[in-house]
């Protein structure tokens, strides 16, 4: 029987990345919450992957982390390995990676929802959402309770009927063994969502006593740790090393051989994988040309030999698995302990959320995570603290918080998937963000920090270091170019070792560090007045002057970005009934609801002579839309 039970300002359903960071910004705001979860023990569950990070997906974590979100903090505390990435190109595209120790990640998460104040955990799957007079009231659990709430955040990854694929085995299941949500998708549908089937995968957990690690090549983590969390002054670990080895002929010729009892190739798996994490049956099929692919085995922890086969995915039969797994040097007797799998799993259509996240049509409620279509522990986390800070600024009657694609990789993700209806699971990238070089992730804080500060997630002690962090570039970048030197025979003879050339009259310690063969460190043997700063102080003034002409450029641009952003579209634009606008362009105005002329640009199915004929209605109906 149903039963009325407590009330919360905020209900968060679902307690993986998306959840443990929307729930945790409503109680650090001071919002009672009540956080959701399936099973207890999927509290910051890493289903996949035992990482954090990556090419793209770093910058969110430090984004994360500068609007006072907690998976930065996490990460550090519970590595185990950790890299800086595309070190050979720009300081752009430079991104973390840690590996996790998996149980580690969870405990500590799971102990910091526990202890922060206004945040209750409970162990309840969501069946119904109360939906009355077009606003989220409540949610109603399997138990028949049904708890109030003012606002609501969906982050129920992939467990809506969840359905676990392995060759011609098939049942429904959630992630790793859980159980999935069966009830909640036929709630979301009689609220007027529209569901999708999108499906992603995992590869074996193999044991790593029957691993033969002298076959392989060891892959060792950075010799000095960069933190994600910019509250994380140092990290002192004994790494542990990962592994790289490489399928070959024989492993591709099982995998051809049995294709017919893939359920990618039979048909039963109808929801879209991800294209930049393909299975490897995928990739034998799609880069026919390629005689191998790489393998990295990825420890799960300190206290566990299980081992995760990075670049293996399949849902393949078992047997089928097994064996090809056994053809890679190295894993020649290999045993499994967790079998790869695919899982396919409902997912609504994120072009019906405003930027905030929230539902254009449900106020109070909003959805993070894969259940808008997109796939990552970073990219969930990224959108489980924007709309855990709306639905907070929502209850407080307070300006929402929206970033744009010129502010974070945030807003680039939450811009693309609200106006791309997703054909597939969404992935950040560097590639993504046409503003890369200013949003790079070592600048994270300077971007956001402000910004989590006006939200009440920044403590006074936080943003007092980050003030005088600030203030210590600024005050560095200025003595550089102050500091002038004179040629000398000593000086060009430094120079000259080097690598650059001698000088013949003055120069400024700006104009020296602009020289690609020198950075802030190696002129430390010119600059006898250099003072005692932070690395992190010091990596940004380095890149702010060498940069300093590309990124004015970059500024420049994002200038005439604004100008389109500011250009607002009233709500209720007929464009039935704007003559010149193509019929595709009016379903998709229509479906998105645009709230300004740059986001109208971005979506897909609207293109610039559209564009042109919305700027000429709207200019000549200037005064309609004004009163």
């Amino acid at each position: 029987m149903a039963y009325q039970a407590e009330s919360y300002e905020t209900i968060v359903i679902g307690a993986g990345h998306a959840g443990c960071e929307a729930a945790l910004a409503t109680a650090r705001k001071g919002h009672e919450t009540l956080l959701l979860a399936i099973n207890l023990d999927s509290v910051a569950m890493m289903p996949c992957n035992p990482s954090i990070g990556g090419t793209g997906k770093g910058h969110l974590v430090r984004e994360i982390d500068a609007l006072g979100g907690e998976m930065g903090k996490n990460i550090d505390a519970t590595m185990i390995q950790c890299k800086m990435l595309n070190t050979g190109k720009g300081p752009a595209v430079h991104s973390l990676r840690a590996q996790a120790d998996k149980k580690a990640y969870q405990f500590r998460m799971k102990e910091v929802i526990e202890n922060t104040p206004h945040l209750t955990l409970r162990q309840q799957e969501a069946t119904k959402l109360i939906i009355e007079d077009g606003a989220v009231t409540g949610v109603q659990v399997r138990t028949g309770a049904t708890y109030a709430c003012k606002t609501c955040v969906v982050c129920t990854g992939t467990y809506l009927n969840g359905k676990i694929f392995m060759g011609e085995v098939q049942y429904s299941g959630g992630p790793n063994g859980m159980f999935p949500a069966q009830f909640l998708s036929d709630s979301l549908r009689d609220a007027g969502f529209d569901l999708q089937r999108f499906k992603t995968g995992t590869p074996a957990r193999v044991d790593e006593k029957t691993l033969d690690y002298s076959k392989m090549k060891v892959q060792k983590g950075d010799d000095e740790i960069t933190p994600f969390s910019f509250e994380t002054d140092h990290i002192d670990i004994d790494q542990i090393d990962c592994y790289l080895t490489y399928t070959n002929e024989k492993t591709h010729k099982i995998i051809r051989d049995n294709l017919d009892r893939s359920p990618l190739v039979t048909g039963d798996v109808v929801g879209v994988g991800p294209r930049y994490c393909p299975s490897i049956e995928t990739k034998v099929v799609r880069f026919a040309d390629k005689d191998h692919h790489q393998m990295f085995m990825e420890p799960e922890g300190l206290h566990t030999r299980e081992v995760y086969v990075q670049g293996m995915s399949s849902c393949l039969p078992e047997e089928v698995q097994i064996a090809l797994y056994r053809t890679v040097p190295g894993m020649e007797h290999v045993q499994f302990m967790r079998s790869a799998y695919a899982i396919e799993y409902d997912c609504i259509h994120p072009t019906a959320l405003k930027a905030t996240l929230e539902s254009k049509d449900v106020k109070g409620l909003f959805f993070a995570g894969q259940i808008n279509g997109t796939s990552g522990y970073e990219e969930a986390g990224a959108q489980g603290i924007v709309a855990g800070i709306n639905a907070g600024l929502l209850l407080e009657k307070a300006e929402p918080m929206i970033l744009d694609r010129s502010q974070a990789y945030i807003g680039v993700l939450i811009d693309d998937i609200i106006n791309e209806d997703a054909t597939e699971p969404y992935r950040m990238m560097t590639s993504r963000a046409e503003y890369r070089l200013l949003l790079r992730q070592d600048n994270a804080d300077l971007r956001l920090t402000p910004i989590g500060r006006k939200v009440g997630l920044i403590s006074d002690k936080r943003y007092a270091r980050f003030l005088k962090k600030k203030a210590d570039i600024e005050a560095e970048k200025q003595r550089l170019k102050e500091t002038v030197i004179s040629p000398s025979d000593k000086l060009n003879a430094i120079l000259t070792e080097l690598g650059t050339a001698p000088v013949n009259s003055g120069v400024s310690m700006a104009q020296l560090l602009k020289r690609p063969e020198l950075s802030y460190e190696k002129l430390a043997a010119v600059d006898a007045g250099r003072p005692e700063l932070s690395k992190a102080v010091r990596e940004e003034v380095e890149i702010q002057i060498k940069y300093d002409g590309y990124i004015q450029k970059q500024l420049r641009q994002v200038v005439q970005f604004k100008k389109l952003e500011e250009k607002r579209i009233p709500e209720g634009v007929p464009y039935d009934d704007i003559e010149g606008l193509r019929l595709e362009a009016i379903e998709k105005l229509k479906s998105v609801r645009p709230m300004s002329i740059g986001q109208a640009s971005r979506i897909s199915g609207v293109n610039p002579a559209d564009i042109a004929v919305l700027h000429v209605y709207l200019e000549s109906h200037r005064e309609l839309y004004q009163k």
